[in-house]
């Protein structure tokens, strides 16, 4: 879900004339408005005095832990690749039970790192070796 200040009518205009026109058919998620600011101010993205929020970006897993998140100035903007990639280096290692890591880079179906004490001082070892496939 995306949440803002902006208003629902105006979540609505942006879809339909702007984000249409980016993603066919307009986002696939709900666009939420934080008119007052509450949601922004528990994740410490909202500024009282102009009633705006930063851009903020927070991975929650499905028991509700932040595993990661980004926030930066409304002038600067996202990369929606990179949050892909890593919701699915966090599906990746959820699914394993948290048996796996994924390194810096990984993309689905590139090998992923098996944490243990031989590991340790060797992970450009491995991972040049596994970058080979």
């Amino acid at each position: 879900m995306a949440i803002s200040t902006d208003s629902i009518y105006s979540h609505k205009i942006w879809n339909e004339t702007e984000l249409s026109k980016i993603v066919p058919g307009g986002v696939p998620f709900p666009l939420l408005s934080d008119s007052s600011g509450v949601v922004g101010g528990q994740y410490g993205v909202y500024n009282a005095a102009t009633g705006t929020e930063l851009r903020g970006r927070f991975l929650i897993d499905p028991d509700g832990i932040i595993q990661a998140y980004e926030v930066l100035a409304p002038s600067v903007g996202r990369n929606v690749e990179e949050t892909i990639r890593q919701l699915q280096a966090f599906q990746t290692v959820r699914d394993s039970g948290g048996r796996v890591a994924t390194p810096s880079g990984w993309q689905p179906g590139k090998p992923v790192l098996y944490p243990n004490p031989d590991l340790v001082g060797n992970v450009w070892q491995v991972w040049s070796v596994e970058e080979a496939f």
